[in-house]
């Protein structure tokens, strides 16, 4: 089924140094550009990570040091990627948990001001797991009716997804809206107030956190009633998202 969209959509791809939001860098990023129109246009780009790639790494992506050696660092592309990425929503598997995430640090610190919290975000694993519980290569064989070559190649898996959530609007015409708002409610588990889940929403629209010995808390009241709080956050191993979006809340809080 073809997408109905009323902005572009981007679905994407990052391999990457390992699964540590906090301290792995991409090494490979791939996205396809899809238009209302229903033009689109590919983009696969090799990026020097500034650190070693672990082999453990390498073996699930084929990407060795040699081969970014001489590829841009992540902040020499950064801005044309979020120009690339401004105005659309945002499509990937396993994208809320990690891709999202991991871009979003990279962009934080190439201090390129792009807030894809403000994106749709639709979680073709998510959908997938809702419905069927699968990984991506199970996922194309049974949605797609065929062999998903090349896994784990950036722009194998894209094209995949890609074409995973079209088959997905026609499996489940019951069940699911060609909307891109309604996908990406419906392909979220948790409602984060940071991609990394630390904080939260309640159902009244409160931010709580998430962890820790103030989970379920509101974090206004914490910050307020432990002001080294923020300062432990903020000087610890946290994602730079989360430190952001806790400054947004202390400084919501101050005006206040």
């Amino acid at each position: 089924m073809k997408l109905n969209l009323k902005n572009p959509i981007i679905f994407f791809d990052l391999e990457t140094t390992g699964v540590d939001v906090s301290k792995d860098r991409i090494v490979e990023i791939c996205y396809i550009k899809v238009w209302p129109n229903g033009n689109e246009v590919s983009r696969t780009m090799r990026i020097n990570p500034g650190m070693h790639i672990p082999e453990q790494s390498t073996a699930v992506h084929g990407i060795k040091d040699e081969d970014v050696k001489d590829c841009p660092l992540f902040k020499d592309v950064a801005r044309e990627i979020a120009n690339d990425f401004q105005g659309c929503d945002i499509a990937g598997f396993n994208s809320n948990r990690f891709d999202l995430p991991m871009l979003a640090e990279e962009f934080l610190r190439a201090q390129v001001d792009i807030d894809l919290s403000r994106h749709r975000a639709i979680d073709v694993q998510v959908i997938y797991h809702k419905l069927e519980q699968r990984t991506l290569s199970a996922a194309y064989k049974f949605y797609c009716g065929a062999e998903l070559i090349d896994a784990h190649s950036a722009l194998a898996d894209t094209r995949a997804t890609y074409e995973i959530l079209q088959a997905q609007l026609d499996h489940y015409p019951e069940v699911l809206k060609n909307d891109m708002e309604f996908l990406s409610e419906f392909s979220s588990f948790t409602r984060n107030v940071d991609f990394a889940g630390r904080m939260v929403y309640d159902d009244a629209g409160n931010e709580i956190i998430n962890f820790g010995k103030y989970k379920g808390e509101k974090v206004e009241t914490v910050l307020a009633r432990d002001p080294g709080y923020y300062a432990w956050i903020m000087n610890g191993d946290f994602p730079l998202n989360t430190k952001q979006v806790l400054t947004r809340i202390k400084l919501r809080a101050l005006k206040k």
